[in-house]
This record gives C-alpha cells, structure tokens and sequence, in this order.
C-alpha cells in the first residue's frame, strides 16, 4: 500500500510539474506594457484569445524596462519590450534584443524599423497637451508652450520625468524643437524646463492618464492617444491642444530580448501586434498604426483635422537615440 501510495504521489507530482510548464510556456513577458496606455489593455486580452498566451501587464516606463534587461542580461526575464523608438535603438547598441522580422514586418515604412528587425514600429503618436477642461477650473485652455509657464497655471501642469519616461524626452525635444533648439543644443528646452520649475510643475515616472481624469493633473504633456481615448472612451470633459510653435510626431517600437525565456510565445505575440486585429486594436485607440491601411473612417473622424497636425513634424530618430543619455544627464543636473 505504501508503495503504491508513493507512485501515486510521484505520478501526482509529475502531473503538477507538466502542468506547471505547460502553464509557464503560455506566457510572454512583456516589459512596458501598462493597461492604462494605449489600450493595452484589449491588446492583451486580445493576444489571449488569438494564440492562448497570457502576457502579464507591467507598469515600467520605457526608461526603466531598457534598465531592468541590461540588469537581467546574464537571465532576461522579458520576451519581449515595448518603449520609445530611441530606447529601441539603444537596446540593440546595448546587444538587449534579437533579430525578428514579425508577419507584415515588409508593410513597415523604411526608416520606421531596423532592417534585421531588432526594433520594429507599431504604432505612433502626436505630442500636445491632455487638458482636463473642468479641472482648470475656468482658467483657459493653454495654446501654446509658452502659456504653461504663465503663473495661472501654477501646479497644474505636469509632464512624465524626461530624465526617464520616453514621453517625458519626447516632451524636452518637442519643446527645445519649437523654441529653435536642435538635437545638438538644447538650450532653449533646458531654459524652458528651468522657467517651468518655478510653475511647480508635476513629475511622474509613470504614465498619469487616471491623474488627468481625476482632476489631479489638469494640463499633461501627453500624446494625442491618450486625450482622445479620455474624451471618446472615458467621457471626460478633456480637450488636446497642438501647441502654437509645434511639436513632433514619434513611434513607438516593440524588440524580442535577447535570450528570451519564452521566445516562440514572444514571436507569436510580435506577430499579433503588426496583423490586421492587432493594429485595427491600436487605430480604434486613437494611434496611429505603422500599417496606416487598419484605420477605421469612424476612428478617423476623431482626431483634430488636418491643418492642426500640420504644426506637428518628424526628427532624426538615430539621432534623437544617440543624445538621449547626454540630455538625461543636464536635464537631471540642471533641473531635476
């Protein structure tokens, strides 16, 4: 009997081992994939339902998940990681990720991917301002980069750290951009954020989407996906601004780590975000999908017209990468 009892327990033990790999094999780690931002939170479920791979939220911004692989690189934890295309660029000067041309990687545009497929574009959005109209409480919608610093808004305006948050550096070239700074000089971004401090600006390193709709934050530095996504999703009374000087448009890109634990799950979730559900699941949140062909004319209808983003332009993404840690480091010296 007892002999019996412990083939039983061994096979019961077995059973659990199996079941437990089986249960680890169906997941894809993903770094930078926060529910609250840019819908990912359909695109997870989404990915489930497709392929059966269940991928964990994770709340790192795009600064924190390039520290964490380069922290874990002898035992990477991430599949795969979603960031700002500069911090695609760095993660593969780093030797972070892996070569991987997804389904549809031919359809991306030159120039929006690295040709081995190292970073790849999903998806982009314009940079303005998520204004929460009730919270200002009266005071009137800012218009351009200069009126943030104006003493009426003193405490309410708030921009993700630039030091660490992709965001946050989209915000510092944007802004450096439309006061006549270039990526070689940074002076008039640095003069700004200077002028800011005395404004007593909110920092958050992490996405601050819920802040805005509170109330808390009621001006956010901000994409264009998340302001759309309050006014015609949640209902809030936010409008978005595209500043009086101008702005730029960015992507954000997706890798495959480097050594990755689970890879073949990570492909297949790569391979989800660039098929047509996939990227009609980015266009119905008011991104704009590196596969321009999945937007809905009912999506379209929802961003502001044409001559608005028409103040919105494109930089040198190389090197927008390659000054980022020189500009972290004054930014962090000067300002923070």
């Amino acid at each position: 009997m007892k002999r019996l009892l412990k083939t039983a327990l061994r096979c019961t033990l077995a059973a659990l081992a199996i079941g437990a790999g089986a249960a680890q094999a169906q997941t894809a780690v993903c770094y930078n994939c926060p529910p609250e931002w840019a819908d990912w939170a359909a695109q997870i479920q989404a990915i489930k339902k497709a392929t059966g791979i269940t991928v964990p939220p994770d709340n790192k911004n795009s600064g924190q998940a390039l520290a964490s692989m380069a922290a874990e690189r002898a035992n990477p934890v991430a599949d795969v990681v979603y960031y700002g295309v500069t911090f695609g660029i760095q993660a593969d000067k780093d030797g972070l990720v892996q070569p991987y041309k997804p389904a549809n990687f031919d359809r991306i545009p030159e120039g929006m991917k690295d040709p081995s497929g190292k970073w790849f574009a999903i998806h982009s959005g314009t940079l303005g301002f998520m204004v929460n109209v009730d919270a200002l409480r009266g005071k009137p919608v800012p218009k351009s980069w200069a009126d943030l610093a104006k003493p009426e808004y003193r405490g309410m305006v708030g921009y993700l750290d630039p030091a660490s948050a992709f965001v946050g550096y989209v915000g510092a070239v944007a802004v450096n951009r439309a006061l006549g700074g270039t990526l070689q000089n940074f002076d008039p971004g640095i003069a700004w954020f200077k002028k800011m401090q005395a404004n007593s600006p909110i920092v958050p390193k992490q996405t601050a989407y819920a802040r805005v709709l509170s109330g808390e934050i009621p001006i956010l530095v901000d994409y264009d996906f998340n302001a759309y996504r309050a006014r015609y999703k949640d209902g809030a009374n936010v409008a978005f601004v595209i500043p009086a000087e101008g702005t730029i448009a960015v992507p954000y890109t997706m890798s495959l780590v480097a050594d990755a634990p689970h890879a073949d799950n990570g492909r297949k979730v790569l391979d989800f975000t660039l098929s047509d559900e996939g990227q009609a699941i980015w266009a119905n949140a008011f991104l704009r999908p590196v596969r321009p062909e999945t937007i809905s004319a009912e999506a379209q209808k929802k961003f502001l017209p044409a001559a608005e983003y028409a103040r919105a332009g494109t930089v040198d993404y190389a090197e927008m990468a390659a000054v980022q840690r020189a500009f972290a480091e004054r930014y962090t010296k000067e300002v923070n």
